[in-house]
């Protein structure tokens, strides 16, 4: 809406031109998106539910009794800022449309007496998630019908049929939202890593993908619209840094699934929108091993009666926290740690070794 609006208004104030720079509008997205959650949230803490402390789970009690369900707040806040400062198509329009419904089904979970049960949220993932492959593929394939990705290792990028890559895309999404879910149990755990990976993304669509020069050089396609989806990106990042200053260790309040499953979500639509399914685990694998081995340990148990990891205790969060003693704090940093040397390390092999 601004660089629409800006470009009405530099006629009469020179100025207004800079709001048609995506470095600037990005700046005031990711600013905004801050100030106005860090400033908003605490007026909704005696309106959101409350937690009842969750099941099996090593911190039930010390999260039993705050708000939670703020995504409720925070995903709002980042959809209408994405409105303001984002120069939107119909596929970006659809993808904030989905990212908040996603967060609806986890805030009406949320402030439910009676939790909806797995089987349940499952499906309504399932949906999202189709619709969501649906919505990329037809925003991705070019004038001869065609959906490429790069891949690690290979010079050239591969044409996908689109029954694989609605496949591909549906997983891939359902595994996000669920995983982000799972490691959504340690004060400001969740929040940091998607924080880490929002950024990594918002630079590569900004830096790489968005910049002709610069991949063609490195050999990686260009998107027309890359830098749009950055700001997108380093808006959702503001909105989720202001959430985290209420957050921290202690935190005075929780996403709730309303935000775990949305940010889950928009983070998977981001890594199958630069084309390239591997960069899940260059920006989320913690998030991945952390939650996604406890949902495959739960899998071959409940459906084949295959025991694995019988020692381990899942989320991994957990198992550090009442196996090894550590603290809230270590846990985060320490996960954080073995993040960046694992971003830092994957991308150089993605974006280089080609």
């Amino acid at each position: 809406m601004l660089y629409l609006f800006a470009s009405w208004l530099m006629n009469y104030f020179g100025p207004a031109r800079l709001l048609q720079s995506y470095t600037i509008l990005i700046g005031l997205a990711l600013y905004v998106g801050f100030f106005i959650t860090f400033s908003v949230l605490p007026k909704f803490y005696n309106i959101l539910p409350h937690d009842r402390g969750r099941e099996f789970t090593a911190t039930a009690e010390a999260a039993k009794g705050k708000p939670t369900g703020s995504g409720v707040v925070f995903v709002s806040i980042f959809v209408l800022i994405a409105f303001l400062f984002v120069p939107l198509n119909w596929q970006q329009i659809a993808v904030l449309a989905l990212t908040w419904f996603m967060m609806l089904t986890g805030y009406l979970d949320d402030r439910s007496v009676t939790s909806w049960g797995e089987y349940r949220k499952a499906i309504l993932d399932l949906i999202i998630s189709v619709a969501a492959a649906f919505v990329l593929y037809y925003g991705n394939v070019d004038s001869d019908g065609k959906i490429w990705f790069w891949l690690p290792f290979l010079t050239n990028k591969i044409a996908i049929a689109p029954w694989l890559y609605i496949t591909v895309s549906t997983v891939l999404l359902w595994v996000s939202i669920n995983t982000t879910n799972c490691t959504d149990g340690v004060d400001g755990l969740s929040s940091t890593l998607v924080l880490l990976a929002l950024i990594t993304m918002g630079v590569i669509f900004y830096f790489i993908l968005g910049h002709k020069e610069i991949s063609a050089y490195l050999l990686v396609p260009h998107l027309y619209d890359g830098a749009d989806w950055a700001i997108m990106i380093f808006a959702l990042a503001g909105v989720l840094m202001g959430y985290l200053w209420h957050n921290a260790f202690p935190s005075k309040v929780l996403m709730g699934d309303a935000g775990s499953r949305a940010l889950g979500f928009f983070l998977g639509v981001c890594v199958l929108k630069c084309g390239n399914p591997f960069m899940f685990l260059a920006t989320s694998s913690i998030i991945f091993v952390n939650g996604g081995l406890g949902l495959l340990k739960v899998a071959l148990l409940r459906f084949f009666k295959i025991k694995i990891f019988s020692e381990v205790r899942f989320p991994l969060h957990d198992h550090f926290r009442q196996k090894r003693g550590w603290s809230a704090t270590q846990v985060l940093i320490k996960f954080l740690i073995v993040q960046i040397l694992i971003t830092v390390g994957l991308l150089g092999v993605f974006f280089k070794i080609r």
